[in-house]
């Protein structure tokens, strides 16, 4: 039976700030990724996130951003590779003290945002960041776009990778995402998203909005829980791949 990952960014509040269902969507999901205080999160939430999981058998992962809390992590900045790794071991080794407090382990690192985006395309930023994953030990996975130089480049290293796909994002023909700002970048329907989904699960391909279809792999596919409509988008999603026969399962299961 084809099995799939789901997974959604989580953890994104910080101090008396409410950001995102984190409980909700967890009922959905079967992997966490878990801000790390930079561009959203604070160590009260990282501890409640991470017990939340435990709780609820998803699997942890770090979700480290650029240092950017006003901009959540979405304004490009010029790094060093000496910085980049400094990134991963300052945020990525502070989610690992409470996966150790909390008796689970940390099954993966997915960047955010800007450094995500930049990282996926950059040799010399995804380098750094492997070096970083590398150094943390535990044979952390990372977790990047399918297809991506961050892939390719840790497959080379023979470190751990889950490609991601999303649920409710638009593809270029390069394999890279639709900016935001630009149309075609979302996809709002759940049918359409699940249609899509599986397309990319059981063919390993998806149509670009040129029109043509590439390939893809989808190990993991991204959801969100900000609202109450992206968590009944996601629910729909899960509940047709396991209709459509697929099993829906983080990487420990």
């Amino acid at each position: 039976m084809m099995r799939v990952d789901m997974n959604s960014d989580l953890g994104e509040s910080f101090g008396t700030y409410t950001l995102g269902m984190d409980e909700a969507v967890l009922t959905h999901v079967t992997s966490a990724n878990v801000a790390c205080g930079w561009h959203a999160g604070d160590p009260l939430i990282m501890a409640k996130t991470v017990q939340l999981c435990k709780e609820k058998g998803v699997a942890v992962g770090a979700h480290p951003g650029y240092p950017d809390l006003m901009g959540f992590g979405r304004r490009n900045m010029t790094i060093t590779p000496a910085e980049a790794k400094a990134y991963m071991l300052y945020q990525v080794g502070a989610l690992q003290a409470f996966c150790k407090a909390a008796g689970v382990p940390l099954q993966h690192v997915k960047l955010h945002g800007a450094f995500y985006n930049t990282a996926c395309v950059d040799p010399k930023l995804a380098s750094a960041v492997l070096d970083g994953i590398e150094a943390l030990g535990d044979g952390i996975a990372i977790m990047a776009l399918s297809g991506s130089v961050m892939v390719e480049m840790a497959k080379e290293r023979n470190i751990p990778v889950i490609q991601e796909v999303f649920a409710d994002r638009g593809y270029t023909a390069k394999g890279t995402l639709v900016p935001r700002s630009e149309p075609g970048a979302f996809v709002k329907d759940p049918q359409e998203a699940l249609a899509r989904i599986l397309q990319m699960v059981k063919e390993g391909t998806v149509v670009a909005n040129t029109g043509e279809t590439i390939p893809i792999v989808a190990d993991s596919i991204c959801v969100h829980g900000d609202n109450p409509e992206a968590v009944a988008f996601t629910k729909e999603l899960r509940e047709g791949l396991e209709k459509a026969g697929l099993t829906v399962a983080n990487f420990a299961g």
